[in-house]
């Protein structure tokens, strides 16, 4: 079983990033395969919604030759796709918005070419943000949701923490148990599909 985990935050060694920590632990402990991907050291351009994706058959197809390419070979090869960001301004940050923006040529829906390369992946969320759960989360979530049912995929479940003293906030045993439980109720959920 493999997760490719993208971490959005534009903060490498910030609060995410600590969240991530005991969750891909607790992945490899349970014996899957994780791929961790960062983005803010990587170059995503925005979409350009120039559709030229939408006629390329059977590939990604962005016009688009930036890092876009190698993350897109690591969802393809994987079995669930855990989205790793924090929450700014109820929604995530600049860097993982250009990676769900561009998301179009894995979908091909609105050209000459057909099919989906990710169809049936699951995805899950692992999110940090300063407000209460659902007041922070809850415009992100409902925008996965959708993202995940107009594309086919399968949505999994989110743990979030929220930052009350910094990174701190991700080191207590509730934060960690918490995610090492999430890791494995999604190793659980993988196994029934």
């Amino acid at each position: 079983m493999k997760f490719c985990i993208i971490m959005g935050s534009p903060r490498l060694h910030g609060n995410t990033a600590e969240l991530c920590k005991p969750f891909i632990d607790e992945l490899k402990k349970n014996g899957a395969e994780v791929k961790y991907i960062t983005l803010a050291d990587k170059n995503i351009n925005s979409c350009k919604a120039c559709y030229a994706c939408q006629d390329i058959e059977g590939e990604y197809g962005c016009v688009q030759k930036d890092d876009m390419y190698a993350i897109v070979d690591e969802i393809i090869k994987s079995d669930c796709i855990v989205l790793a960001s924090p929450i700014y301004s109820w929604y995530c940050p600049a860097e993982m918005k250009a990676l769900l923006d561009r998301h179009y040529g894995l979908n091909k829906y609105y050209g000459s070419a057909t099919g989906s390369l990710w169809e049936g992946k699951s995805v899950a969320l692992l999110l940090t943000h300063g407000y209460d759960r659902d007041y922070a989360t809850e415009p992100f979530v409902t925008g996965i949701k959708r993202l995940c049912t107009h594309s086919n995929l399968s949505y999994i479940g989110m743990y979030s923490v929220q930052d009350e003293d910094n990174l701190a906030s991700f080191q207590t045993e509730e934060a960690v148990n918490g995610a090492r439980e999430f890791a494995r109720s999604l190793i659980n959920e993988m196994n029934k599909e």
